[in-house]
């Protein structure tokens, strides 16, 4: 063999040597990547655990969630759909997490002349009496959900003294102009009664 083709034999084992150490190098590279992005992954996820936590502690003033009576009455409306959280009123992205109100998850409502009997399988079921009911409209976001323009039939309600808004999308969208009409003018009814109501014992005082 000749001395050029030592030389050749030679470059070529460096060569070969030099690609199988960029290989290593390259996996060494891969897997210092993943692992980070997994360890960044999981600090986001344990800093929203604590803001989460954080924001429970700051609603802790919130009173306990009223349970639906025994006697509701007859059922007004139902609907099938989903529950996408609760904020403070008026501020679509103060979400309230107390009590497991900010919970996700299918929801079942029945609205009947008690009131609004919100049944969330896999979460925490609350009732909100007629009194409490303030308005109901269509909007497009809550709490970090965002739909088109009235894809969300947003409540309003007062629970103790706090203004919630609650969201809700139903299966069926159309639906929910029936369910917004329904509950303003259970609303306004009540509200003629207790002004009624107000008069009449002012009127019997004197």
């Amino acid at each position: 063999m000749t001395a050029t083709h030592l030389l050749a034999s030679t470059h070529l084992t460096h060569l070969a040597a030099e690609e199988k150490s960029a290989e290593v190098t390259d996996w060494a590279a891969r897997i210092g990547w993943v692992v980070g992005l997994l360890l960044f992954i999981t600090l986001v996820y344990w800093l929203m655990r604590q803001g989460w936590k954080w924001r429970g502690t700051l609603q802790g003033d919130l009173p306990e969630l009223s349970g639906a009576p025994s006697d509701p009455g007859p059922v007004k409306l139902e609907m099938t759909g989903r529950y996408h959280g609760s904020t403070t009123a008026g501020q679509w992205l103060d979400r309230i997490v107390a009590h497991g109100l900010g919970t996700r998850s299918r929801v079942e409502l029945s609205l009947t002349d008690a009131g609004l009997d919100v049944v969330r399988p896999g979460a925490r079921d609350f009732f909100i009496p007629k009194e409490a009911l303030r308005e109901a409209r269509l909007d497009k976001g809550i709490a970090g959900k965002v739909l088109a323009e009235g894809g969300l039939l947003i409540v309003t309600w007062a629970h103790g003294d706090k203004l919630l808004d609650s969201g809700f999308r139903s299966d069926h969208a159309a639906e929910q102009a029936q369910w917004v009409e329904t509950l303003n003018e259970m609303i306004e009814n009540a509200r003629s009664e207790s002004e009624t109501g107000s008069t009449t014992e002012t009127e019997g005082a004197r």
